[in-house]
């Protein structure tokens, strides 16, 4: 397989998991924010990854998502669900029941926690590669993964079978666009954060975008990589500077990404969002007021 083998393409939101007030998975709010995003124009979505909430999840849980994520897309666009663990063994059965469940392809996230060298990260994925048969995209997130998958082991991992394609969330752009340049013919490029660097990305080639935005930022979000694509500059530079502005906004005042957007999508009236998982917590007191207020000055509310 390489990037020939898929037609994964345009923006791929990274879509939240709700809960209920008991605390399992909000099936039927997961659905509307997913058929929300595909009537905007979304190309597909990417579940159960980092804003989806994979880590505080159990592996019951991630594979019920994949179920319930192949059930509401029907067809209706790409879907990768995010099956990355920290052992081969748990890597491969979430990969394979994601598989069983129908999706078009698995996000691998390198084993985080424990640091790696560049060999062990590469037989990690050559022997999840070896045992299952969807296609996978790589997934380079060190903030959070704490193990980098820098442009020459992503060129290395670009011959394996089954790796069809990367999604770059590094934040930084030296080492998104050397990644891009050293995979681009093998791989899809996917820019992460799309809502920082998008536009550039996609002037320059990338095949789409995905980004937790577009739960809580209406079109726009998706603009990151239409507008571009369209040739509209204008369009474009308005919303990569709101992309910037939202971001910020979310990760200051006492507020980290992902209670800010659950929190935004609530005051936005949107489904999908609500409490995050525990050890996270809702925004309260003064930074859900800076949200509010924030979200208000940016016309978004």
């Amino acid at each position: 397989m390489d990037r020939n083998s898929v037609n994964w393409t345009g923006p791929l939101p990274a879509v939240t998991t709700p809960f209920t007030k008991d605390g399992a998975i909000d099936e039927k709010a997961f659905a509307g924010n997913v058929e929300r995003m595909l009537k905007e124009g979304a190309t597909g979505i990417v579940a159960g990854g980092c804003t989806g909430e994979f880590w505080a999840l159990s592996n019951a849980e991630r594979k019920r998502l994949y179920a319930i994520s192949a059930e509401v897309m029907k067809g209706k666009g790409t879907l990768i669900v995010g099956t990355g663990a920290v052992t081969v063994d748990e890597t491969v059965d979430l990969t394979n029941a994601a598989e069983k469940a129908g999706v078009d392809g698995a996000l691998l996230v390198p084993p985080y926690f424990v640091k790696l060298t560049d060999d062990e990260i590469f037989a990690h994925y050559k022997d999840v590669d070896a045992r299952v048969g969807l296609p996978l995209a790589v997934y380079n997130i060190p903030g959070n993964a704490v193990n980098a998958l820098l442009p020459s082991l992503v060129a290395r991992l670009a011959d394996l079978d089954k790796v069809v394609a990367v999604k770059e969330s590094s934040g930084d752009w030296n080492n998104y666009y050397s990644t891009f340049l050293a995979v681009r013919n093998k791989l899809r490029v996917f820019c992460g954060p799309s809502s920082v660097f998008g536009v550039p990305a996609v002037d320059l080639g990338a095949d789409g975008t995905v980004d937790c935005f577009p739960n809580m930022w209406p079109v726009g979000g998706l603009d990151l990589y239409f507008a571009p694509k369209r040739g509209d500059a204008a369009k474009a530079a308005e919303v990569q500077a709101m992309g910037r502005r939202l971001t910020d906004l979310c990760t200051s005042g006492g507020r980290t990404l992902y209670p800010a957007t659950k929190a935004a999508m609530d005051m936005m009236g949107l489904p999908g969002g609500g409490v995050p998982r525990r050890p996270l917590r809702a925004l309260e007191g003064a930074p859900l007021e800076g949200l509010e207020q924030g979200l208000k000055q940016l016309g978004l509310l």
